[in-house]
């Protein structure tokens, strides 16, 4: 009879699992544990558990990993293509552009994979329309930039006093990114946690777990989720930060 966690291999990799009399002791603690008891636990689901995990596998370069999680999450359904092009963006502002140029190689890759195995003619990537895309004009973007900081962080916008905050923190990541349609708030919450606990971004951890518990965006109970599922993925050391960071987030809320 299969077990529990090969069960839930299957159903997270859309693939068989490894034969178990082969397996080595890392493979077997990779299947028992991450399979069989972190993608199992109730708290997020697993479409938001992939969110996680795309952003650990990306960022640590990993070509099977990630051919292997973005194909499943492909051909899961838990992501459609568009919801995926928009984890690559984000995580292209929260990781660096050299790496989400790999992401997204894949991306397009296994989505023609995708549309192979479902007998569909390989169709190109969906693009949004500009009337889609948002405001356009340079001082109302800015000033939505900064309402947009304002509500995802908390705080209020810094001052535009520099290229990286005017054109890069302001104008783009907050007057665009973070306002693009097929991706809300709450899902890219999970992907900003992720890229900031694995970049060791002492300031960006401390905002941003403390903005999605004091939001409202994340329970503690689902914060406890990500941050094992990330310490899984990305390492146990850098999770303990994210952990000590939202029990302090936490406990300040009183």
């Amino acid at each position: 009879m299969e077990s529990s966690a090969a069960h839930r291999y299957r159903d997270v990799m859309r693939r068989d699992p490894p034969a178990a009399e082969v397996l080595t002791p890392f493979e077997r603690a990779h299947l028992e544990f991450v399979f069989g008891h972190v993608w199992s636990r109730p708290g997020i689901s697993r479409r938001e558990r992939r969110l996680v995990t795309l952003a650990c596998v990306a960022a640590a370069d990993t070509q099977t990993p990630i051919e292997d999680h973005v194909y499943a999450a492909l051909k899961s359904g838990d992501l459609s293509i568009e919801e995926m092009l928009e984890v690559v963006l984000h995580f292209a502002v929260y990781c660096g552009w050299p790496k989400a140029s790999n992401l997204e190689r894949h991306v397009r890759l296994q989505w023609g994979r995708v549309q192979e195995e479902r007998g569909e003619p390989t169709q190109a990537l969906p693009q949004l329309d500009n009337e889609e895309l948002g405001i356009n004009d340079w001082d109302a973007r800015m000033d939505r930039g900064r309402q947009e900081f304002a509500d995802v962080n908390l705080v209020p916008a810094p001052p535009s006093d520099s290229p990286y905050q005017h054109a890069g923190i302001l104008n783009f990541v907050f007057g665009h990114v973070w306002l693009r349609p097929n991706l809300g708030r709450r899902d890219r919450r999970f992907v900003t946690i992720a890229c900031v606990g694995l970049d060791d971004a002492e300031m960006p951890i401390l905002s941003h777990v403390g903005s999605a518990l004091a939001s409202g965006d994340l329970t503690k109970t689902e914060m406890d989720e990500v941050i094992l599922h990330f310490s899984a993925y990305y390492g146990f050391p850098k999770g303990a930060v994210l952990q000590a960071t939202a029990d302090a987030a936490w406990a300040a809320r009183g």
